[in-house]
This record gives structure tokens, sequence and C-alpha cells, in this order.
């Protein structure tokens, strides 16, 4: 299931307000040791577990790496070399393929070289010494996905692969990847309030691309578990993704945007939710990644509701801004809450801030789905736009 232990914002959050509370609460020196005595105990915990995931997805990494380039040293790094690989006979019975004979399969590949091998980490879950892993591997040309699970164990302080076994099945996949920016905040900058990356923005859009063969990757400026907002269990699709154990750990295992490459993103698009109107829009790395999938691979700028607000300071090469001269949509000042505390502790407006700095804001009535499409940037106005801007994207990227 999800990763054991990840220590978010939240949990540090939480303890510390439980700190402040029964220091008024223990009055003897005696009880706040044992207080932060505890308190330490767990964050260390937490701080473990982080680590290890961290090193077994290094060894997956290896696996992934080493099978997409024939490196049989980088293979042989990720398995123990006792282990067997259980796989299908043509006619689907079981074949034991000893970790020697398995490596065999790629000595006429050119080191190095790609093989047509896209894998992907889905999800880790560890406990102590041991963990189990599982993972996507696409073969585009052969029109296959096939479904790896990994029995790990640490070994002399390594992490190793001691067993994996796998299936395929025909897949529309073509490692075609669309990369999705979410928020890291917790609160409405400056207050108590709880605010999150919108569940229904995401699924919306997730459950468009994912049909249509695409490959979705999350990008967070902390990396990590995300808070989430607006999630309506009486809504089919997204209680179906609710449950999804290895849609859930996506979202429990943003990338940090240091750990990705531009070049391998077709598209972009900022998630709205109350969470989009911080940290997003002012981080550099994210701004850098996503302007040079936009410049340098002739990718696609999108955004949703607040996640507008992401587009508002992204600059081109040439330092105008990129909506300079563009119609752009999201969700307008009009229909905010002027009076809330939610509202004033916003750090930057949405249509003011693109009508300063050169574009067309342009907006529905409330409640309705609305999209804006200028050059290769598409923005849409609410939840509801979340599936016809992916739409949109689909079919911008099927004319290149």
């Amino acid at each position: 299931m999800y990763t054991l232990g990840v220590l978010n914002y939240n949990s540090v959050v939480y303890l510390s307000h439980l700190i402040i509370i029964l220091q008024h609460q223990l009055k003897t020196q005696y009880y706040m040791k044992q207080l932060i005595y505890a308190v330490t105990l767990f964050v260390s915990f937490n701080l473990f577990s982080q680590s290890e995931t961290s090193l077994i997805r290094e060894t997956l990494k290896n696996y992934i790496n080493g099978t997409s380039y024939n490196n049989i040293p980088q293979i042989n790094k990720a398995f123990h070399d006792s282990s067997n690989l259980y796989l299908d006979n043509k006619d689907k019975g079981l074949r034991i393929v000893p970790i020697a004979t398995y490596t065999s399969y790629f000595k006429n590949g050119t080191p190095g070289t790609f093989n047509g091998r896209i894998g992907k980490i889905i999800s880790v879950d560890q406990f102590e010494n041991i963990a189990f892993a599982k993972a996507e591997i696409l073969m585009p040309k052969r029109k296959m996905q096939f479904i790896d699970m990994f029995l790990l164990k640490k070994l002399d302080g390594q992490w190793k692969i001691i067993s994996k076994s796998a299936t395929s099945t025909q897949s529309n996949k073509q490692g075609d990847r669309i990369l999705f920016v979410v928020s890291n905040a917790h609160f409405y900058k400056g207050t108590k309030l709880r605010t999150g990356n919108s569940f229904a923005e995401i699924v919306n859009a997730y459950d468009t691309f994912s049909k249509a063969g695409y490959t979705v990757d999350f990008v967070s400026p902390e990396g990590g578990a995300l808070p989430l907002a607006y999630i309506n269990t009486s809504s089919t699709l997204e209680k179906e993704y609710l449950y999804n154990p290895d849609f859930m750990a996506a979202l429990e295992n943003t990338f940090k945007p240091e750990y990705l490459e531009a070049k391998n993103y077709k598209a972009v698009h900022y998630i709205g939710g109350g969470s989009a109107m911080f940290n997003v829009p002012f981080n550099k790395a994210i701004q850098t990644l996503v302007m040079q999938v936009y410049e340098e691979h002739n990718g696609i700028i999108s955004s949703v509701c607040h996640g507008t607000a992401g587009i508002v300071n992204l600059k081109t090469k040439d330092g105008n801004y990129l909506v300079n001269g563009k119609t752009i949509n999201g969700y307008p000042e009009a229909y905010e809450r002027k009076e809330s505390e939610q509202f004033k502790s916003f750090p930057l407006l949405i249509q003011k801030g693109i009508e300063d700095h050169g574009g067309t804001f342009k907006y529905a009535p409330r409640n309705t789905a609305h999209v804006e499409i200028d050059g290769r940037v598409i923005t849409g106005q609410n939840y509801l736009s979340s599936k016809p801007v992916a739409e949109a994207i689909i079919k911008m990227l099927e004319k290149q």
C-alpha cells in the first residue's frame, strides 16, 4: 500500500502544536523531557523510513536503467546473486529464470544504447529489512505493457532484488509523458486554514490522459506527499482513484523538479485548488523546467482554475512573460469571496497578474466549463474544464 512512515508537513505541524499544548499542561521538567524524547523517536523513525525508501528506489532504478540500456553490470547491481525471476512460458506456465540467465538476454544489445524499454516505479512498500515493489515496463513498438513485482531484502547494508515476477498485456501506451505540477502547501499562508490540491482536477485530467495512452508524472516544489482537497466519494471516478493504491502512491511520492528532465515531457499541466496559490508560482526550479519543456522541446503549457497562478510569472528566454499577448483563462477574482481569510492570504491575484503581464483574461459564467487555446498555451476555468483541457492537449499533440 502506501510507503511506511512518510514524514510530511502535517506530521511536523501536528507534533509542534502538541508540544505547545502539553507545555502548558505538563508542569514538571520530567514529563516534558519524556514528551520530547517520544517526538524525537517518531521523527527519527519517519526520516529513517524515507531514507530506506530512497535506497530501494535506487536499486529499482538500476534494474530499470540497466535493462533499458543493455547494461549488464547495472542489472547485476540490482539483484542478489541467487535471485530468480518467475516468468510466463508461452503456454502461460511457470518459467523460473536464474538471474545469470536473465542478464544473458541483454548480451546482444549494445551497452549504453536505448533498446525501447521504458520503465517507471509505481510503488514501494517497506518494513524493516524487507520490501515489496511494483514497476511498469512499456515496449511501445510491441504495444506491450509489463507489470513487474519485486521482493527485496536488505543484505549486508544493501537493498537487493531477491525475486521478480512479471506479466504482460496489450497496451496503447507509447511512453509519452505529461507532467502535472502540484503544490505542497497545506495551509493558506499565515493562517490555520487547511488547503490542498483539487482531487477532482487531478483525477479528471489524469483519467483522460491515461486512457489516451499517456503516462503522467507529478512534480512539486518539495517532492513527496501532497495535501488533497475537494474529494467527492459520491463521484464514481474519484472513488475509483481514491482507492487505487498505485495512483495514491504517485501522489505520495511526487518528484522534486531537479530530478526531472524536460526532454521527457510533451506537456505540463498545472493543477488548481487553494494550494496552487502558494509556493508553485514562485518556484524557480519548476519555472525553469516548464519553460524548457515549452521552448526547447516544443511542449504545451496548460492550467486549470487556481493552477493558472503557476503560469503568471513564467518568462521566455528573451525575458518576456509567457502570457504577454495571449488570451488566458483561470479562476477569476470576480468569483472569489474577497472578505474571506483565504482570499486575503493569496500572494498574488490570477486575473490581475495575467493582465499586468500583458495577457488578456477571459472567463465564463460560474460553474460552467471554459477553455482558452492560444498557441501552445491551454487554460481552463475550473474542475469542470479539466477534462476538456486534457482533450485539447491530446488533440494538439496528435497534430504535432
